[in-house]
């Protein structure tokens, strides 16, 4: 078997017809050019080169390995860079959860600074509620999930990428739609009322108790999707808390109206498992903390 220290000494040669100029060429002396060269042969097991005092002429055979040496060595080298630039996070996949709700404000712009900065990742979407894209993290599935918290702070680690107002949707012609002002929780009282799974969806569940403590409502229904709860309003089948970004969604047939609730307490987060070691995820870790 030849070596690429062996090949790099016949292109030299090959391409130089000269001893001499091939061993300056490659920061070495004539005799262990040669030698290299020999070796080359004898593993190949035909003569490449004929060669005398007065020139270096390429037998057919050595016209014919020239051109399969130069791919062998430009193969290695793109392979090292290759790995230089997924040892860099420059180059790889990253397998990317997101919520259907999450997908609409956040991972559009999220893709196209990767397309930006990163145009050698591959990213690989999946679909999931937080609680799917938690279990995908921590069993290696995923390498970073568009989520929502809650979530084990030892396993996991996230960055706050997105924070938006908690708002209520209502059918169009209801009369809560008509209010011309932010709604407060006594507004939802004998209200039949859209929630979350307590498991599935536990953060919209929270901010849903949390906002309507001590009003008088009855649940309908218990989702997991927002889409769905959205659904279910232009259907008649109560009214719902959801985050801003839900009217993106363009369902016909509801209205979202303020809520008398400061600040923006929805947030979206990048989550990632703490003992990852991607490359790829430390640097786009590193692209979202810029932004």
């Amino acid at each position: 078997m030849f070596s690429l220290d062996q090949l790099s000494a016949f292109v030299a040669v090959a391409e130089e017809l000269h001893f001499g100029r091939a061993a300056e060429r490659l920061a070495m002396t004539q005799p262990p050019l040669s030698r290299q060269v020999q070796k080359l042969e004898r593993a190949v097991g035909a003569q490449l080169l004929e060669r005398d005092s007065r020139r270096v002429v390429l037998t057919e055979a050595g016209q014919a390995f020239l051109g399969e040496a130069r791919r062998m060595l430009a193969l290695v080298e793109s392979a090292g860079d290759l790995a230089r630039r997924v040892d860099q996070g420059a180059a790889g996949t990253l397998r990317l959860g997101f919520t259907a709700v999450s997908a609409i404000r956040t991972l559009g712009p999220f893709l196209r600074r990767m397309s930006d900065e990163l145009p050698e990742v591959e990213v690989v979407l999946h679909e999931r509620v937080t609680s799917a894209q938690l279990d995908g993290l921590l069993h290696g599935e995923l390498d970073l999930a568009l989520g929502r918290p809650p979530y084990d702070g030892k396993l996991l680690d996230s960055l706050v990428v997105a924070r938006e107002p908690l708002c209520a949707v209502v059918p169009a012609d209801h009369r809560l739609a008509a209010v011309d002002r932010p709604l407060t929780a006594a507004d939802f009282a004998g209200e039949e009322l859209i929630s979350y799974d307590s498991v599935r969806a536990g953060y919209f569940h929270e901010l849903t108790v949390r906002f309507l403590a001590g009003s008088q409502h009855h649940i309908t229904q218990r989702v997991q999707q927002v889409l769905t709860v959205v659904l279910l309003v232009t259907a008649g089948r109560g009214i719902a808390l959801v985050p801003d970004s839900a009217r993106d969604l363009g369902v016909p047939g509801v209205r979202f109206q303020q809520l008398d609730l400061a600040g923006a307490p929805v947030e979206l987060h990048a989550i990632w498992a703490r003992d990852s070691t991607s490359p790829v995820l430390r640097r786009v870790r590193a692209m979202l903390s810029e932004h």
